[in-house]
């Protein structure tokens, strides 16, 4: 069964090209033999390498001295190609890469791990019950950031009884791939423990980075928690006061971004992953047999990753509370953020109201032509009346004579202050109508402003645990 997956998970690959090198490193009982090289690897050399013959060919030994250890990899570690690490991608030829899993006797299940997301780790002996191997795949692909696709993928294979490892290796340039081969040359005298480069790998992935990360995402959250709960130390070089004014644009944006690298690197994904390399250890230990374990410095190499492994179970179990507490931090800045937020859209909304009213107050108003209609009506409707009054008989205009009795003067003593009198009521009925409009709204306005500082005073009621965070300057 595993060869036909094999065959069909290959022959669905796409195969891209990437540089391509060879590390070997041998360890014998004479240390003075001990070799390191790495060097490119070409095509018409590749078979050469896997099946060592030429220039790979093993060394004549003197009588007395053998191999203890030794590593031969296969490398591609600044893999630059867009598409490297995207599922059913193999950097090698088709036919290559089945040569080279075959020759090394890598683990045919490393192919169907290409689309493996986050870190992953799995461990198992080979059916070769003559000479066991131990397989190995370890990887870790990202999605795609501007364009190019991200992480890393080891596959080894351990013959216990010859102590020899052999595998592949790939990483982008954004990976510690190079750093980590670079480490393994430096512990070149312990490659005879098959876990040696997948413990250095994830040194090098649970580094002081991830810590750095965190200390930055709790700085960031301070600074965050200043301006949404509108502490006195915000300042502007925070970017999130511009022109005393807090840009709550900026704070949530701000707040997701902090979000997202608190979740960078996940502390449980690593601990699963350090859990499954303790009992690779344990596996290999156990089936490695007591000869294997009675080499020099085997059960010391041993105990020190297990350590290791400790270590770093305890320093991701307190980065996982750290980023916790963090997180909670987060969400309860993010809802009182979210009342900030409402209370803005209610005070705008009450806005929008006193506006609508004043328009409404405005649109009475507004109806300038109704009242000129009813100014012009008031000024000549009492001249008009009285005008009917006298052309009575009061007035003579048909007999010789004069045509306007000496008593004319009555109409203009009378129409006069009348007029006066209906113009001057209604000029201070209007004023009166116009005063009480504009207190309506100013009763409006401060309404409006009263309520948003009874909202803001009970949601910083609730958000706020303690009083004396409020200004731990002055309290100084």
């Amino acid at each position: 069964m595993d060869d036909y997956m094999f065959q069909a998970n290959v022959d669905r690959c796409k195969a891209v090209q990437e540089a391509t090198t060879y590390l070997e490193i041998f360890t014998y009982t004479d240390p003075s033999l001990n070799t390191v090289e790495e060097h490119p690897l070409t095509p018409d050399e590749f078979d050469n390498f896997l099946h060592r013959r030429g220039a790979f060919a093993p060394p004549v030994l003197h009588a007395g001295v053998k191999v203890v250890a030794s590593m031969r990899l296969i490398l591609q570690q600044n893999a630059k190609h867009p598409e490297t690490f995207t599922p059913h991608v193999i950097s090698l030829r088709p036919e290559i890469y089945k040569r080279m899993v075959e020759a090394l006797n890598l683990p045919y299940r490393g192919i169907e791990s290409t689309s493996a997301v986050g870190p992953f780790f799995w461990s198992a002996w080979d059916q070769d019950e003559e000479n066991p191997h131990l397989q190995i795949v370890y990887r870790k692909s990202d999605v795609r950031k501007k364009g190019l696709t991200r992480g890393w993928e080891l596959m080894l294979s351990h013959d216990v009884q010859a102590g020899l490892t052999t595998g592949f290796s790939k990483g982008t340039p954004s990976s510690d791939i190079v750093e980590c081969i670079k480490h393994l040359k430096a512990c070149s005298l312990q490659i005879g423990h098959p876990m040696l480069l997948p413990i250095i790998i994830f040194s090098h992935d649970v580094s002081f980075k991830t810590d750095i990360k965190q200390r930055d995402a709790r700085d960031w959250l301070r600074r965050l928690e200043h301006a949404v709960s509108m502490r006195s130390e915000i300042e502007e070089r925070e970017g999130y006061v511009k022109e005393g004014v807090v840009d709550l644009d900026a704070v949530n944006r701000d707040l997701v971004e902090c979000h997202s690298q608190v979740l960078w690197k996940r502390p449980k994904a690593y601990i699963q992953i350090l859990r499954a390399q303790e009992e690779t250890m344990a596996r290999f230990w156990e089936g490695c047999g007591e000869e294997r374990r009675a080499e020099a410095g085997m059960r010391k190499l041993q105990a020190s990753m297990l350590a290791r492994l400790d270590f770093y179970r305890v320093k991701l179990q307190g980065i996982e509370s750290y980023a916790y507490t963090t997180l909670q931090r987060l969400d309860i800045q993010r809802s009182a953020l979210y009342n900030i937020i409402a209370q803005k859209e209610s005070k705008l909304n009450f806005q929008m109201a006193g506006e609508q009213r004043k328009l409404a107050h405005a649109s009475k108003r507004d109806s300038a032509a109704m009242k000129t209609i009813s100014l012009l009506g008031a000024i000549f409707f009492p001249g008009a009346y009285l005008a009917s009054v006298f052309s009575m008989t009061f007035f003579n205009f048909q007999d010789p004579g004069p045509a306007v009795d000496n008593r004319f003067w009555i109409y203009w003593a009378i129409t006069i202050p009348v007029t006066v009198i209906i113009v001057g009521v209604w000029y201070v009925w209007e004023k009166k109508r116009e005063r009480q409009y504009e207190n309506e709204d100013q009763d409006l306005e401060r309404g409006s402003e009263t309520m948003e500082k009874q909202i803001m005073a009970m949601m910083r009621k609730r958000t706020m645990s303690k009083a004396s965070t409020w200004d731990t300057k002055k309290k100084e």
